[in-house]
């Protein structure tokens, strides 16, 4: 097995402890579309790891209704807001070494300004999107 890069193949982790690299990312809808259809047999227990590179503040909202997702900051400082389904906002700084879990249900959007780099864990069935 070579050695792959986690910005450009995402990786999905799927029922019966299955590991599955998947196609190059290009960051578009259609890309999230095809993921889900990919692995729809594993509906809400399937799991999408990324890595992704930030260098201004995010342009949109997103929810993930079905599942929690794991933030973890590896390089610089992001600051998650998220929107509570009570009207409660919160905001999380994180540093590198750090993570925080998005609970179900919860819009979240992303403050940096410098550049950063998270990796994520997400249960991605069912993902919402809509602009900042």
């Amino acid at each position: 097995m070579a050695a792959t890069s986690l910005h450009q193949h995402p990786v999905h982790l799927g029922l019966g402890a299955t590991a599955t690299a998947e196609p190059t990312f290009t960051g578009q809808m259609d890309w999230y579309a095809d993921y889900i259809e990919r692995h729809r047999r594993d509906g809400n227990e399937g799991r999408l790891v990324s890595i992704h590179r930030f260098d201004s503040p995010w342009t949109s909202w997103e929810m993930h209704p079905q599942g929690y997702e794991v933030v973890l900051c590896i390089e610089g400082n992001i600051s998650l807001i998220l929107e509570h389904p009570d009207g409660r906002n919160e905001t999380v700084a994180l540093e590198p070494g750090q993570y925080t879990i998005n609970p179900p249900g919860v819009w979240h959007t992303a403050d940096v300004t410098a550049p950063a780099t998270a990796l994520f864990i997400t249960a991605g069935y069912g993902t919402e999107g809509r602009p900042r």
